[in-house]
């Protein structure tokens, strides 16, 4: 299976209902042809088989497009979709774990908020790991951020692409983008784009605001 989104993201997409305005499968078309390079399928409480179903829908839509595609905390539901990979906390299953679940074809991401968690990394079978929360957000009730001095320790203890995720706007987006290393990194947006009146243009502006790194 080819990944070859993970070496030149940009842009990665949370997609949950919680902030959509329409229903999640016109907001995920809206997000890819915005030009969102991944896309993660974050729902905390939909039943399992609602949850099985909507991932192998948008695996289809990913999959046409060719967006890289990630279900959240849920290993066994990745395999039976067949999503490119998994997203994980630093509670959820751990990477060796979810790499025995997925096989060696598959990405697997792992959420980090100190140094010394993303320098434990490249031994723990990760393919990319979560930098954040940059900045406070309530999407995911983080009432303090790590900051940008943050993204630039990541950079120094793992060779791995990073991913900066936690209330970056617009407005932040260049900021934050300039703080990853060239060529090893992408910006996580949800609310900001999901709450966005016109999904496809916002989606459409974070990639122009990124793209020119």
């Amino acid at each position: 299976m080819s990944h070859a989104w993970l070496k030149t993201m940009k842009l990665y997409v949370l997609l949950t209902q919680e902030h959509c305005r329409i229903p999640i499968l016109e907001a995920a078309r809206q997000v890819i042809r915005g030009g969102a390079d991944v896309i993660q399928l974050r729902e905390k409480r939909l039943p399992d088989g609602e949850l099985l179903a909507l991932g192998r829908r948008l695996r289809v839509m990913a999959s046409e497009a060719g967006v890289g595609f990630v279900m959240n905390d849920r290993a066994d539901l990745a395999r039976l979709v067949e999503a490119d990979g998994v997203h994980l906390g630093q509670e959820d299953l751990p990477p060796a774990a979810a790499r025995r679940s997925l096989g060696p074809d598959r990405v697997v991401g792992l959420s980090t908020h100190t140094p010394e968690q993303a320098g434990a990394t490249p031994d723990a079978g990760v393919d990319y790991i979560g930098v954040g929360p940059v900045f406070p957000t309530a999407t995911r009730g983080y009432t303090q951020g790590v900051g940008l001095d943050y993204i630039r320790a990541a950079a120094q203890v793992t060779p791995l692409p990073l991913v900066a995720i936690g209330g970056i706007t617009l407005e932040r987006a260049p900021e934050v983008a300039a703080a990853l290393p060239p060529g090893r990194g992408a910006v996580a947006v949800c609310a900001a784009i999901l709450s966005a009146p016109d999904i496809e243009a916002a989606t459409a502006a974070f990639k122009e605001r990124l793209a020119v790194r």
